[in-house]
């Protein structure tokens, strides 16, 4: 062999090594899987934060919730207060090749804004999107919107060509399990690829190696495998055994056994989440009471009962083990809005809400049904448990149903709703409080109260929810914010427990911060170097 062919040969190895040392899989799990990939068929956490990797909105957010530009690379208002004009990323492609202009955010946002769409709730003031040029969208609003560019984070952009040609352009209609194309099979502009697809089973990803931000994100994943995994304690086995190296969810019982694991690392901080109770106040009789003729929860009296027999510290420091903050309101700290006092929540008082409970008709409580998903939060069911006994302690004989978030999720979302009493968490991706008003408060009607399940309706509240997207004096409008807050806490829709905090393990070569939306975007993860 000559010097000149071993020379080659040597070289060939080394570039072979090099590529395979580049080669690096993450193995990511969580409790509970994406529930579409149909990008605008569900606004929720787990499903958006799988689509960040293959999708991209215009506008994205980073661990600490700080605005980045993604699709689009500059925004402002013109000349015309009502019309926000973008200016999108050039040389961008889709998966397929397919070039990235203002045909596809033209169409992705008209499609956001369809009825079987869940993200519509999120672009009620737009009137009208314009394509100007090839990279130039402006959006007219229905009077001045100053935080429109807030709404945008999760709204993910289609290739319009791709969305035709496989009859996908109509939004799935999630809650009468509809299927398309689109729901299993993506083509975006994100830094991942779909290689495989199984729901609830496994989702396969490979690096986007045409991806437009190479370069300046470290894009070090190579492969992404995603592997629900329910179980809390199959989930915990699986890291620690290295079958997986990264749990998004740690359950609050294995943190500070992992924290002293030197093969692993466990980062925690607070998310921009509330956990809390719904109640069906609308209807005059439910389904799921032994009270014939009546609804017990559509009486005031009844909702504070519950609420002050509610033993936050309790749930705090036995079922959360410290990773929680108690609280009275359905609105995280992050969010525009909040204040101290709103957050306080009502003293523990056994003897009053049974005072309450007897001078609203109920002096030996009543029976009901409780439905709680057993795969969405961190302990969400072992939060029902405790619940449970605490309303058992006044009289109030609940009945659990614990489930998996697909099904809990649709029970809330039909029209009327399936469910009279319910948990659900709330993340605030707008960081304002009009996204919590308008999902959760307003009346089910058009694109604004999709999640309002309690059947609550007050016409004056919508009146004024409704002045928060075109109010420009910042200081008028946070004042109307505080006046809805007022009535909304008075009225009592809502129980809420507690402000969610998380933890995420993962092997000691990876350093992924806490995301405060619970939406790590793994492009931006490095590797040790050993």
């Amino acid at each position: 062999m000559s010097f000149t062919t071993r020379a080659v040969l040597v070289a060939l190895a080394a570039t072979t090594m090099l590529a395979a040392a580049e080669a690096r899989t993450l193995k990511w799990a969580r409790a509970g899987d994406s529930l579409t990939l149909d990008p605008h068929a569900q606004n929720e956490g787990p499903t958006h934060t799988l689509a960040h990797h293959l999708y991209e909105p215009l506008i994205i957010r980073d661990h600490t919730g700080k605005q980045m530009p993604a699709l689009a690379t500059s925004w402002a208002i013109t000349a015309d207060p009502n019309v926000w004009e973008f200016k999108l990323r050039q040389g961008v492609k889709f998966h397929d090749g397919a070039d990235f202009d203002a045909d596809d955010v033209v169409f992705s946002l008209e499609r956001a804004m369809q009825p079987t769409s869940d993200m519509k709730g999120l672009l009620t003031s737009i009137e009208k999107v314009t394509k100007v040029d090839a990279f130039t969208v402006q959006i007219r609003t229905k009077g001045p919107n100053p935080l429109l560019p807030n709404n945008l984070g999760d709204l993910f952009i289609m290739d319009k060509g791709w969305a035709e040609k496989n009859n996908v352009t109509k939004v799935q209609d999630f809650k009468n399990k509809e299927e398309n194309f689109a729901v299993r099979n993506a083509n975006g502009t994100g830094p991942f690829m779909l290689v495989s697809r199984e729901p609830d089973v496994k989702t396969v990803m490979k690096r986007n190696e045409n991806y437009w931000g190479k370069g300046q994100v470290p894009l070090e994943i190579t492969e992404i495998i995603y592997t629900p995994i329910k179980a809390d304690a199959t989930r915990v086995a699986a890291l620690l055994s290295g079958d997986v190296d990264f749990v998004q969810d740690l359950p609050v019982q294995d943190i500070e056994r992992l924290r002293q694991d030197k093969k692993l690392k466990v980062n925690s901080g607070p998310e921009n989440r509330t956990i809390f109770f719904g109640f069906n106040v609308g209807d005059a009789d439910l389904k799921s009471d032994n009270v014939d003729g009546k609804n017990p929860f559509a009486d005031l009296r009844v909702r504070q009962a519950m609420n002050m027999a509610v033993n936050r510290q309790a749930i705090q420091r036995v079922v959360m083990r410290g990773e929680s903050v108690p609280t009275g309101i359905i609105m995280p700290p992050f969010v525009n809005g909040w204040t101290k006092e709103l957050d306080a929540a009502p003293a523990v008082d056994v003897a009053a809400a049974k005072k309450l409970l007897a001078d609203a008709g109920y002096p030996n409580g009543f029976q009901t049904t409780l439905h709680c998903p057993n795969d969405r939060y961190v302990n969400d069911e072992a939060i029902c448990q405790a619940v449970v006994g605490m309303w058992g302690a006044i009289g109030i004989k609940v009945n659990l149903v614990s489930q998996s978030k697909s099904i809990h999720f649709t029970l809330l979302q039909k029209q009327p709703p399936e469910s009279d009493f319910y948990m659900l968490g709330w993340g605030v991706p707008t960081f304002d409080s009009d996204y919590i008003f308008s999902f959760l408060y307003h009346t089910r009607a058009g694109s604004r109260g999709s999640w309002n399940a309690t059947r609550y309706s007050n016409p004056e509240i919508d009146k004024l929810i409704q002045t928060l997207s075109a109010e420009t004096d910042l200081a008028k409008r946070n004042a109307t914010i505080a006046q809805i807050w007022a009535k909304l806490k008075a009225d009592t829709v809502y129980i809420p427990v507690h402000h969610q905090a998380l933890s995420y393990g993962m092997k000691a070569e990876f350093d992924i911060p806490v995301d405060v939306s619970n939406q790590p975007k793994l492009k931006f993860v490095s590797f040790k170097r050993s």
